[in-house]
């Protein structure tokens, strides 16, 4: 098990490990077809079972050790790469991904190890991107009998960190299948994989927590599991008590890289559609509306005049399939085909569940009326992807007060010719303390043009002048844009 630190390998002299942050979750659009399946006995329905055997006598002969070697050129990119998590952060320090730990890989290039599990009779394997992204030609696969055999790459999903492989070798290979129900949290669950390279190993615990974002891309939606799993269990199967896969093994939270009983997998809902999209086309299409989207704070709510903070903000909507539905920046995204939408997480696995091509009903708010849209889904691109009257303080008070200093956008060199710029900030100021950052750029206002300070310190003036709580401002950070929400007491 390796840290969780960047998305590259590191290496443990001659065998490859990779970390990196657990790619984005989301639905795929195909269901995988039902098939004659080894099934286990359903002799562990209670929590007084005494043993896990019989579960395991069914199932350990569809998972597999995977093993792949990695190019020189992919070694000496990932032996150079730097983390992408900044000094001090706890997800560099805490979050480790399923692999090997150790010195850095020779020039001629590694070994990567993992797990997977076969889903059908003539061979078809799962196991993690993260395994064989980098893989320099075939995998290999070790049966739970020993045997080797070699496996062709039949189709990869970065973003949800799932691949799916094919056993070269005709054979009638035993195998499981996923579950078609999600397991409740306290339900018995046993992983089974290859850490540290041992080979096929079981471990057993129960289900912690559904849901969970570890902050790793916009599906995030891992189970998290106890039942100790550790470096090299990427891509293995955790069972129910029934036999059928729940969850891939994916991450886990430990400040060593061995398992402190916090695990995390993709749910069975997930990859078997994504699995089913792989071995369909080789990839998986996914739905896309065109928008930056963010959560909606309760300082948001508050400005927006909304009871509670949920929805998702719509930060961006320059062009694509919502902006030509008629959304808008501004807008509170709270439904998609009459489901509540709670968060941006949410919308975006809902969004690309659907895929492309699919038309669906998005229900938002917009200046506190209920608004509905139709909107024809686009393909989601690979990946490269105030009013004037005069404020009760003096400007510069005003802005001393929220520990910023502003100028027009169309007077500093760079900045474009709109808006207003943070040009310095108190680090410990309330503007800081909002997110905004030397040399974000603030649009909007209110809903409103702003292009000098003074439109800014109005905006906030009379809104508190109105009762409101808070302020919107829209800002451009680099090629981003976003809401902040800045009281307006600030200014009082």
């Amino acid at each position: 098990m390796t840290p969780l630190q960047n998305r590259t390998f590191r290496r443990s002299g001659s065998r490859a490990v990779l970390l990196g942050a657990v790619a984005a979750l989301a639905l795929g659009a195909a269901v995988y077809p039902a098939a004659t399946v080894v099934h286990a006995e359903a002799a562990l329905q209670t929590v007084g079972a005494t043993s896990f055997a019989p579960l395991v006598d069914r199932v350990k002969g569809a998972v597999v050790s995977v093993r792949v070697k990695i190019s020189a050129a992919a070694a000496e990119e990932d032996r150079n790469a730097l983390p992408q998590f900044g000094e001090g952060d706890p997800m560099e320090k805490f979050f480790r991904r399923f692999g090997d730990q150790g010195r850095r890989p020779k020039a001629e290039g590694g070994m990567a190890q993992g797990s997977g599990f076969i889903i059908s009779r003539d061979g078809y394997v799962v196991t993690n991107n993260h395994v064989v992204e980098n893989a320099a030609g075939d995998v290999e696969l070790v049966l739970d009998s020993g045997k080797t055999v070699g496996a062709k790459i039949v189709g990869k999903d970065k973003k949800t960190d799932l691949a799916l492989l094919k056993i070269k070798e005709a054979g009638d290979y035993a195998f499981v299948q996923f579950g078609d129900k999600p397991p409740r949290v306290g339900d018995w669950v046993v992983a089974v994989g290859n850490p540290f390279g041992l080979g096929g190993t079981v471990t057993a615990g129960i289900v912690s927590a559904r849901g969970r974002d570890i902050g790793a891309g916009p599906y995030d939606d891992f189970l998290q599991i106890d039942a100790p799993v550790n470096r090299g269990n990427s891509g293995g199967p955790t069972f129910d008590a029934s036999g059928e896969v729940v969850g891939v093994n994916t991450a886990i939270f430990s400040p060593s890289g061995g398992s402190v009983g916090i695990g995390f997998a993709i749910p069975a809902q997930v990859a078997k559609d994504v699995v089913a999209s792989l071995k369909e086309k080789g990839v998986v299409a996914r739905g896309f509306i065109g928008v930056q989207i963010q959560p909606v704070s309760q300082d948001i709510a508050d400005s927006l005049g909304l009871k509670t903070p949920k929805g998702a903000l719509v930060a961006e909507a320059k062009s694509g399939p919502a902006a030509d539905a008629g959304i808008k920046s501004g807008d509170v995204i709270v439904a998609v085909d009459g489901q509540n939408v709670d968060d941006p997480r949410e919308l975006a696995r809902k969004i690309a569940a659907y895929g492309p091509g699919k038309e669906v009903k998005l229900t938002y708010l917009r200046g506190g009326a209920e608004k509905k849209a139709d909107v024809k889904l686009g393909e989601l691109p690979g990946e490269k992807e105030a009013r004037a009257s005069v404020p009760p303080k003096s400007e510069h008070a005003a802005l001393s007060a929220l520990g910023v200093e502003l100028a027009p956008a169309a007077n500093v060199p760079g900045a474009g010719k709109t808006g207003v710029v943070v040009a310095d900030l108190d680090p410990n100021g309330v503007a800081a303390e909002k997110g905004l950052r030397a040399g974000d750029v603030i649009l909007e206002a209110s809903g409103k043009p702003v292009a000098t300070p003074a439109d800014v310190v109005a905006a906030l003036s009379n809104a508190r002048q109105e009762g409101q709580k808070a302020v919107l401002l829209r800002v451009q950070s680099g090629d981003n844009t976003r809401f902040l929400a800045i009281a307006t007491s600030a200014v009082s």
